[in-house]
């Protein structure tokens, strides 16, 4: 099965560049490869985008050589890991408060012995079972450690809990959603504030091995992080580059 370029970056201890995609674009994850990005975060918890059209963008990711991570409308155990069948590098969860629901995702998302994903052997990330049972044994073999689980943390009771939550056998990253959670703060009775978030969701991740990471919207935004050990880092996609591109051609 093709390697995960996010993977191979955390695991040499290196900054993932990560971009974001909203639509069917198939020529933008040609763009992102060609620039250097590491992966793509496709977003469908707050896009609409069928299931046939993810396919389409998946298949490009492989011939152009570039992750995908998907973050899913559902939770259900069978149309997750539906999209490492076709072709995903990684799946991010929007919304995941407790280790219990870690551990669950977890479960659903990775072969035994870490979860319970049911085997197929003939999608797209087991190379369409050409190879036979032989090819379905090594794709086994290698699928745990080149398809890879983040969750979001975005409410305070997830910061709470997110010793717990890093701790999780079988978690790969940990994301933080500053929108959601910086909403929940402004509007909850608590004393958390959202550098204090980024603080023990970075010292959580330190103590357990598993990379962080979250959006950033500036050069100096990404050094912050990285200065604080984040990984998985954001930073440009489809929305913000359309939006900048008509706002200077507008002014011209």
């Amino acid at each position: 099965m093709r390697k995960s370029k996010t993977l191979a970056r955390i695991r040499n201890n290196e900054t993932v560049r990560m971009c974001c995609l909203g639509h069917f674009v198939p020529a933008f994850v040609k763009f992102a490869a060609h620039f250097g990005f590491d992966c793509i975060w496709l977003d469908m918890e707050h896009r609409n985008i069928t299931d046939r059209d993810v396919q389409t963008l998946l298949v490009h990711s492989h011939l152009h050589d570039i992750d995908i991570m998907v973050r899913p409308p559902t939770l259900e155990k069978t149309r997750l890991y539906r999209y490492l069948e076709d072709g995903a590098a990684g799946l991010m969860i929007p919304h995941v408060n407790t280790a219990e629901r870690t551990a669950a995702l977890v479960d659903a998302v990775k072969f035994p012995p870490l979860g319970d994903r049911g085997l197929d052997g003939a999608g797209l990330d087991a190379d369409y079972f050409v190879h036979g049972m032989e090819g379905v044994e090594t794709f086994l073999d290698s699928a745990n450690q080149e398809t890879f689980l983040v969750v979001q943390v975005e409410t305070p009771e997830a910061i709470a809990n997110i010793d717990r939550i890093a701790a999780t056998p079988g978690l790969d990253g940990i994301f933080v959603g500053p929108g959601d959670l910086g909403l929940r703060i402004r509007r909850t009775k608590t004393d958390l504030t959202l550098d204090a978030a980024f603080e023990k969701v970075a010292a959580a991740c330190v103590r357990h091995g598993v990379a962080w990471g979250t959006p950033v919207g500036t050069p100096e935004d990404l050094a912050k992080r990285q200065a604080q050990g984040a990984q998985l880092l954001n930073h440009g996609g489809d929305c913000g580059g359309m939006l900048n591109n008509l706002r200077t051609s507008a002014q011209t």
